[in-house]
């Protein structure tokens, strides 16, 4: 029930923050236990309606294993979130965004770039996967967890953001660097001329990253603070 309750709120917390993009989109946990089983939403609920409940259960294949709700998947979901899942076994949580700043440095030719402490924050965790149209296509699995290989952060180009991590809370924190990082990219990219810094200072935060997903042990706390004085009814 923890993984469902934490799936929930995470799902809260995008619409909280404005990420979401009405009912597409995607978030998902490992079920705990041998069978392959993972969480998503059900497709047709905005994310600030998603509860613990409402959750839909589904197989490696996609097959609905367990309805809270609706009983349906975004096939397109599936494609994306399986193949993360299927091939990291640390990839408890994945968590796929279309939001606006996301899709636009995405979009950008150079990605992303070190114009701030939290980009350079997460350079070392980010991947690339090109634009194949809508993710219908299972084959397009193998070649996302390619260019996904052991990072925790990808821009899928012309699309979205997507993070892994090996639990939601962990997941999520990698999902606020990253779209923390878009968002004042564009705005600084609309304000004119940009200042790079040293490659030196680069690689001094990459370096000092390499522990941000233990973030999540003060940021989620406080999250779940943040969402139960603003939209509690997550864990029902």
């Amino acid at each position: 029930m923890q993984v469902r309750t934490e799936l929930a709120a995470a799902y809260r917390l995008v619409a909280l923050f404005g990420w979401d993009d009405l009912v597409f989109t995607h978030l998902s946990a490992r079920v705990p236990g041998p069978e392959h089983h993972f969480l998503i939403n059900p497709y047709g609920l905005l994310f600030h309606e998603i509860t613990a409940s409402s959750l839909v259960k589904v197989d490696q294949d996609g097959q609905v294993v367990a309805a809270g709700g609706l009983g349906r998947v975004n096939p397109a979901g599936f494609t994306i979130h399986s193949a993360v899942h299927m091939s990291r076994d640390d990839a408890g949580a994945v968590m796929h965004l279309h939001a606006a700043d996301g899709v636009a440095v995405s979009a950008h030719r150079d990605g992303l770039l070190p114009l701030s402490q939290t980009a350079m924050l997460c350079l070392d965790h980010l991947s690339y996967h090109d634009y194949e149209g809508v993710a219908l296509n299972l084959d397009e699995r193998e070649r996302l967890i390619s260019d996904l290989g052991n990072k925790s952060m990808m821009l899928l180009r012309n699309h979205g953001v997507l993070t892994a991590g090996q639990t939601v809370p962990e997941t999520f924190t990698y999902l606020y660097f990253l779209m923390k990082a878009c968002e004042i990219q564009v705005k600084a990219q609309s304000c004119g001329p940009t200042w790079m810094p040293s490659e030196q200072a680069v690689q001094t935060t990459a370096e000092q990253s390499q522990n941000l997903g233990a973030a999540a042990k003060l940021t989620w706390p406080a999250l779940l603070r943040l969402l139960d004085s603003k939209n509690p009814g997550y864990a029902v």
